[in-house]
């Protein structure tokens, strides 16, 4: 009998842990956590992670739903462009949106946007763990990047051909029509050079001195080209020459041995543009993370502040479920002091994860 007691206390006990586990674990990820501790500067994940996972009856995303570029609206709702990557081993373009930014009950069932991939190849056109090279694709577009700019939405992404041929693409719509879902997108520009290697160009979300600003690299140094209009990289009228090294030499209070690129578009703050970008450590070589820094407002190529310590790592199964070790986020948005940032996990889901926006920036100014 005495052996039946100390089981079911045991058992009582355990209940008890758990109850208040999974209590911490809640209030841990909602929004009134992070108003009430604001000077908390990294990011936690949400507990209904992961918000968005391939559906398998849906060919063009039976691979992946990952990589979201985010934008809210005036009603406050969240609107997405995720890369989706098919049975097929192709990137896309797909479509969601939720009124409260965890649950997606908004979906297209058909991407809203694609483009070409390689004919010539004789490389099997299939989904495959051993033959991808860039997360499942063997082309498409990939990873892209979302701003609102005056009337009109305009999304970057990387054009994949081959590893010889990766460019950025750009297309823009009207803010009603996307809103609305009218997919009347513009046609593609490619605005990085022929023959080259680029990934990680955002533009800025507005225009500066009038002009169109496009972030193409920030390493060895934040660099930052300012057109008129797009089409002026796309025809040759002004040709970026960027210079990406990934390697850099660590500086003291820096935590980062390998810079990737930029992640999300830049942030406005009245402290300065907030940038979020992608990085490894020489110790952790296979682990992508996810760092901040500051730029000046008036001249965003200078960098006024660096967070010490990396935002964001991939510790969680659904951020090693395909390609082990990666973060990486395309979208951010930010409501009142909680900054939300929107990410993909292991090349497979889509997550999001939260801070206070004012103990961010007061950690990296610090």
């Amino acid at each position: 009998m005495e052996y039946i007691i100390i089981a079911l206390i045991i058992i009582f006990l355990e209940a008890i842990i758990l109850f208040f586990y999974f209590q911490r674990q809640k209030n841990g990820h909602s929004l009134k956590y992070y108003k009430k501790h604001s000077s908390f500067p990294v990011l936690q994940r949400h507990h209904k992670n992961p918000v968005l996972s391939p559906k398998p009856h849906f060919d063009w995303q039976a691979g992946g739903t990952f990589n979201p570029a985010a934008f809210t609206d005036e009603n406050g709702r969240l609107h997405v462009i995720y890369r989706a990557v098919g049975a097929d081993g192709v990137s896309r373009l797909g479509y969601a949106s939720s009124a409260d930014g965890l649950h997606f009950d908004d979906h297209e069932n058909y991407p809203v946007f694609s483009i070409g991939y390689p004919q010539n190849s004789t490389t099997p056109r299939r989904y495959d763990r051993i033959l991808y090279p860039s997360g499942g694709s063997f082309g498409g577009c990939e990873d892209p990047r979302l701003v609102p700019i005056e009337e009109r939405i305009y999304v970057t992404f990387s054009a994949f051909d081959n590893w010889g041929s990766i460019r950025i693409g750009v297309i823009s719509i009207h803010k009603e029509d996307f809103i609305n879902k009218r997919w009347r997108w513009t046609e593609p520009l490619l605005i990085s050079p022929e023959n080259a290697v680029h990934k990680n160009w955002v533009l800025f979300p507005e225009k500066i001195n009038g002009k169109f600003a496009v972030l193409h690299s920030i390493s060895p140094e934040v660099q930052v080209d300012f057109v008129d209009r797009l089409e002026d990289l796309a025809y040759g009228v002004h040709v970026v020459s960027s210079n990406f090294s990934q390697s850099k030499k660590k500086k003291q209070g820096e935590w980062e041995d390998f810079v990737r690129g930029a992640g999300p578009p830049p942030i406005r703050t009245k402290k300065g543009w907030l940038l979020l970008y992608h990085a490894i450590e020489k110790n952790e070589s296979h682990k992508y993370k996810l760092g901040a820094m500051l730029l000046d407002l008036k001249n965003p190529t200078k960098i006024i502040g660096r967070l010490k310590n990396p935002l964001l790592g991939p510790d969680m199964w659904y951020e090693n479920d395909w390609k082990p070790g990666v973060v990486y986020a395309c979208g951010a948005v930010l409501k009142e002091d909680v900054l939300s940032v929107y990410y993909g996990g292991g090349d497979r889901h889509m997550c999001v994860a939260q801070t206070s926006l004012s103990g961010l920036l007061a950690a990296i100014l610090s």
